[in-house]
């Protein structure tokens, strides 16, 4: 066991020096085998069929305690860099003084792409691509291709290994870079990863993850619990200051309610401290189970104001080819069309759904107007249509293939276009009560969803190709003035852009933007203060419905979902309302 975790210990920190050489910690007895306390083996794999890392080749080793019975699925402990902390030890005791579950440990290694003649060629490293990047790749390989080669593998007597799929009973850790890995992954994914083991994270600017302090205050808390460990003399480098990072992390977690302990020291860039502290991290991070760890809360003002204790998002329904096009009525019943199928839904008050009678094919964005017909565009032929509660369709405007578009209570009709005007830009049209439809805006590479300002007197536009969200006046003629790349939305490391598509506002003047990160909520500043993450996918359009217009409805794929809010939207049919002024 000792030359294994040597063996580990030589990928581990393979770009820099460990610390000084001098430190000391007094070794846990935990960490120590015990008389009387049985022991688990441990079993070594090799990986190399990822399809999410193509190419790469790494090595496992997986603890089975020896009161694993396949009978019960057992929690699960994943560490990255291979085993450290003298975890088999630990977990024998632990497990023995039934301070921590029956636990499988699966310790692996970063991915390595080989060299096809390793005598001139180096191998491709993927330690940092896979531990230091955000976003859910490192996650899904876990969940979708390694726990599921675990399972295909059987103990040194023939019992098969059965893990648990559920989040409350699986923890991840690591260190350094391993340490954003496994916090990353939890983040991602909390309904598989609720407990985390962090030491010397590496939450610096490496590949994104300086970003996790400004997301945790802003995304609505998640289950989960996470031990934090660094020392004064941690790197501080080109990358960032580890041991303030570290420190950063831990207030915004405290600042956003989540369950999280900490131990600081006075050491370096080493697992010397980590492997002091790991027997009361694990004490930590399983106490109570099977009791799953609850939601905190945040400080968050804008999360406090709008968001109702206990009210999470609740399937409206799924199986749509294309789910789009949110909009509600003067009832507060919700409408969103089934792009591909030509079919538009609607949802009632009682949250039932019924199928609007007879197809309308082409069907993409809908709003309603002040008259209370049903405004739509069309991705099949060109031309902005009206209908009327029986179905009966009006031609608004031909020749236009719009995008998204709202319809102020002047009815004046505002369209973005991904139609091309010769010179590879998006439009932004006006087409007034009149008919006669008007360009007033050609300066956007890829306009998408469209807005009004509960005022009615600044249109918002949002660029599907950037972070921005654009702001215009609108003049009294109805056409736009004073142009501004005002709301600056957060994007994921997976993508060079937020993804911005439908935009909605409330009553008081907060934007809503449906995004690659979920639903950001912006305050009239152009800042976004809050992120509601979705169950499932990319949020494409969005709405505020229900009879007092405060429960916000969302399209993420083939899925609509709903759920209340302390707030009520501003619908730009209705008579406008002047909110209170920003705090600036």
């Amino acid at each position: 066991m000792k030359a294994l975790s040597l063996l580990c210990l030589c990928y581990f920190f393979p770009l820099i020096l460990l610390a000084q050489s001098t430190e000391s910690y007094p070794v846990h007895p935990d960490s120590q085998p015990q008389e009387g306390v049985p022991k688990g083996e441990v079993l070594k794999f090799t990986f190399e069929s990822s399809r999410i890392f193509p190419g790469t080749w790494r090595e496992y080793w997986v603890y089975i305690p020896a009161q694993y019975q396949p009978s019960q699925p057992a929690c699960v402990y994943i560490n990255q860099d291979g085993i450290q902390w003298q975890a088999p030890a630990v977990f024998d005791n632990l497990i023995h003084k039934k301070e921590m579950p029956v636990t499988i440990g699966v310790f692996v290694m970063h991915g390595r792409v080989k060299a096809a003649n390793s005598d001139v060629a180096l191998d491709r490293f993927n330690r940092s691509f896979e531990y230091d990047g955000l976003g859910d790749a490192y996650a899904r390989f876990l969940l979708d291709e390694l726990l599921p080669d675990v399972e295909t593998k059987k103990t040194s007597d023939g019992r098969v290994i059965r893990l648990s799929h559920n989040g409350n009973d699986r923890a991840i850790g690591g260190s350094s870079s391993g340490a954003v890995c496994a916090f990353t992954a939890a983040w991602e994914r909390p309904d598989a990863f609720s407990r985390i083991f962090s030491t010397i994270g590496t939450y610096v600017g490496l590949r994104g993850a300086d970003q996790y302090p400004t997301l945790i205050r802003k995304v609505e808390p998640k289950p989960l619990r996470i031990f934090l460990q660094d020392g004064t003399n941690d790197l501080n480098i080109y990358g960032g200051d580890w041991w303030m990072a570290n420190q950063t992390m831990e207030r915004a977690l405290t600042f956003a309610g989540y369950d999280v302990q900490h131990i600081w020291g006075e050491g370096g860039h080493n697992g010397k401290h980590g492997t002091a502290i790991f027997p009361d991290a694990m004490r930590y991070l399983w106490k109570g189970w099977p009791e799953p760890i609850k939601t905190g809360t945040s400080k968050n003002q804008m999360l406090t104001e709008i968001v109702v204790p206990n009210e999470g998002w609740q399937l409206v329904g799924e199986n749509y080819r294309e789910a789009e096009g949110l909009c509600a009525n003067a009832q507060g019943e919700v409408f969103f069309t089934d792009v591909p199928a030509g079919t538009v839904w609607k949802v009632g008050l009682d949250d039932k759904r019924s199928q609007i009678s007879g197809k309308r094919r082409g069907v993409y964005r809908q709003a309603f107007g002040p008259d209370q017909r049903l405004y739509a565009t069309a991705v099949s032929s060109p031309g902005i249509s009206a209908y009327t509660s029986d179905g009966k369709a009006s031609l608004i405007a031909d020749g236009l293939t719009g995008h998204d578009l709202v319809v102020a209570s002047n009815g004046n009709t505002y369209v973005t276009s991904r139609s091309t005007d010769g010179k590879g830009r998006s439009q932004v049209w006006l087409i007034p009560p009149s008919g006669k439809k008007l360009v007033v805006d050609t300066d956007q590479f890829s306009a998408s969803g469209i807005a009004l300002s509960p005022d009615q007197t600044l249109l918002y536009v949002s660029d599907s190709d950037s972070h921005w969200v654009y702001s215009y006046s609108i003049r009294s003629d109805g056409t736009l003035a004073n142009k501004q790349k005002y709301y600056w939305l957060h994007a994921p490391d997976t993508a060079d852009n937020a993804g911005a598509e439908g935009l909605k506002t409330d009553r008081d003047g907060r934007l809503y933007v449906a995004t690659r990160r979920g639903i950001q909520v912006c305050d009239q500043a152009g800042r976004v203060n809050a992120i509601l993450p979705m169950p499932t996918g990319k949020v494409s359009s969005l709405c505020f419905g229900g009879a007092n217009f405060d429960v916000l409805y969302a399209t993420c794929g083939d899925k609509v979902y709903r759920r209340k809010l302390n707030v009520k939207g501003a619908n730009a049919w209705d008579k406008p309302n002047k909110p209170t002024a920003p705090r600036l």
